[in-house]
Formats: structure tokens, sequence, C-alpha cells
């Protein structure tokens, strides 16, 4: 019995049967679990940065009251018709005072009448609350000289679960710490073990390479449940996001996506040599996901031509499908595109890093 430098790891190097706890892919797997449990950075991105980053945004966006614009007004008549209108603070002011008020961003807006008596409004139009506050502005004071619309119409906020901004933002972020959880710690781990020589002596082993590489995939299911359960459960708790479908599909869905991902992370690392390389290569293909795939807002905005190429990338597939899971309450079936190209990723990415994975 052998013990890696380093990995407190013992390796069977004896002919003859063994148990099931002496098994390469167990040790394996077990080196793996001890290596994230020693990094308390590599805890912290996976598991508490998902909450900070949930609770920020989700506090963010938060449902709450339309935003009061402060706005000034250099004569009574104008001030009382802005005064009608619930989002406009208006402060009365000399016309010098006023646009001293205004260059220094006490007001958005500086209301007035000209000789004609006519109703000027100053403001920035590069600052949108000025633009704001002169769309109001201009309403409050036509209704005030007696303007009637022609066609009534009447406001009907929505607010309820599901179709506010941090419910469309939780199943992103999940998403997101899945693929880059994934990406990076597989991606570093094979590469700082090939970089320390590691395995070079795993070579002399009469281990299978398939099971090296499938050690990394079971190690990731052994963690996912926290990585998904830790942002799912707190943006329950703490902002009321709903999860719609079935406990079972979300942790069939989760698993296909994380093996997915971590498939494409021992691809990425099967041939990088250096810390530099693989960050390179990381960064590489998930920077373009982060921004297409629609984490943070819709990949709709992009053009039609390109979301064909947008909806085979596995973090959209992952974000798309946990968004229909958990907001609309869609089974595995009704995901079954998302599952196809995950698992189109899974197989092909896998193969790859078969065939592709160098011990040094």
């Amino acid at each position: 019995m052998n013990d890696l430098h380093g990995t407190g790891m013992p390796i069977e190097v004896r002919s003859g049967s063994i148990g099931i706890a002496g098994r390469p892919i167990v040790q394996l797997t077990l080196t793996r679990i001890r290596e994230f449990a020693r990094e308390p950075e590599a805890v912290f991105w996976a598991l508490l940065f998902p909450i900070l980053l949930t609770t920020g945004l989700g506090i963010a966006f938060r449902n709450r009251p339309v935003d009061v614009v402060n706005v000034g007004a250099t004569d009574p008549g104008t001030a009382a018709a802005l005064g009608r209108q619930h989002a406009l603070a208006v402060t009365t002011y000399t016309p010098e005072d006023g646009r001293v008020a205004l260059r220094t961003g006490k007001v958005a807006l500086l209301a007035g009448r000209d000789a004609n008596g006519s109703t000027v409004f100053e403001f920035d139009d590069t600052n949108p609350d000025a633009r704001t506050a002169r769309a109001l502005a201009d309403d409050a004071v036509q209704r005030a000289a007696g303007r009637t619309d022609p066609v009534a119409v009447q406001d009907r906020v929505l607010r309820e679960a599901g179709s506010r901004y941090v419910d469309f933002l939780v199943p992103g972020l999940v998403g997101l710490g899945i693929m880059s959880n994934a990406l990076w710690g597989l991606g570093f781990s094979i590469v700082d073990a090939r970089r320390r020589h590691l395995t070079k002596r795993l070579l002399a082993t009469p281990m299978p390479r398939r099971d090296y590489l499938a050690s990394y995939l079971l190690w990731r299911m052994l963690i996912l449940w926290a990585e998904v359960g830790v942002p799912v459960g707190f943006g329950v708790v703490a902002f009321g996001v709903p999860v719609r479908g079935r406990i079972v599909d979300l942790v069939v869905l989760c698993v296909l996506s994380s093996l997915a991902c971590s498939a494409l992370g021992l691809l990425l690392a099967s041939r990088a040599r250096t810390i530099e390389g693989i960050s390179g290569l990381v960064n590489l293909v998930q920077v373009p996901m982060w921004i297409l795939s629609g984490v943070f807002f819709s990949a709709r905005r992009f053009p039609e031509m390109v979301q064909p190429l947008i909806s085979a990338l596995p973090l959209t597939a992952i974000v798309d499908a946990l968004r229909a899971h958990m907001l609309q309450g869609a089974s595995l079936a009704q995901m079954m595109p998302q599952l196809g190209v995950l698992g189109s990723w899974l197989v092909v990415c896998f193969a790859l890093a078969l065939k592709l994975f160098r011990w040094r």
C-alpha cells in the first residue's frame, strides 16, 4: 500500500481481490472530498458566495414603492400642479436658487414659467431621473390645465411570486454556480495535480483513466446537494422564490447539469499544464455564457439569428430549464429540449476528455 505525497490517498498496487473501500474510484473520490474540505476558499465560492450575491441583488431589486423624484418649481401655480403627482417631491425656489439646486443635484428638474406664460422645464436629458421627472411633470401640468385622456386606462401592478426580478434571478444564479464550480473546481484540481507530478505517479498504478476522471464526476455529485440546495433554499426563505415543479425533477435536472458542466471541465483540463493556462481556458468558455445565456437578463434580447447558437450553450439550457421548473412547474417531459442539450454536452465532452487526457 503506497501513499501519494500531499494527498493522503492510499493506492493499492498488489494484485488480487480488494474490497469496495480499496477500489481506485472510491479512494480517488475521497481524495477529491479532502481537497475540497481543506480549501476554505473553495467552500466560500461554492456555498457562501451564491447567498451573498442573491442577497445583494435581491435587495437591490426588491419590491418597493415607486421612487419619488425631487423637482423644483419657481412659482406657486406650477408647484401646486406638480404637487398633485404623487411620484414628485416638489420644492419651491427662486429662479436663481432653483438653478443652483439643479446644478448641485438637489433636484432632477426645475419647472417655471416664461414671459408668455408657457411652462419651461430645465433638466439634464442624459440623467434618467431627469427624463422621468420631465414626463411626470408634463403630465401633472397638462392635467392641471384641464387635459382629459381620450381613452380611460387603469394600472394594475403585478408583484406576485414568480413574476419578480428576484424570481428570475435565483435560477440564473443557481445555474451559474453549477457551471462555475464545475469548471473551476475540476480544472484547477486536475492541472494542479499535473503540475505537481501527482498524475505521473498515478500513471504507475493499475488504475484506469476512466476511474480517475469518473472520480471527479462522483465528487461533484456529492457536493451538488449543498451547491444547489443552499441558494434555492435561501431564495425560498428570504425572498419567497417559488419552486413549483416536483423536487425529484429538480434533482434530475441538477444532476444532469452538473455532470455536463463537469465533463466540460474535464475536457478543458485534459491538456492544460499550468494554472494560467487553465484559467484562460475556463474564462474563455464561461465568460461569453455569462453574457449570452440569460443569467441576469433575458437571452431573447440578442438578435434572432444567434438564438439557435445561444440555445445550444449548456448554461442556457440549465438556466432555461431551472426557470421553467421553478417558476412554471415544468415537468421533465416539458424540459426535454434542454435535457437533450445537456446530455449531448455530457457525452461528447466526457468522450473527448477520455481520448485527449494526458497524465503529464
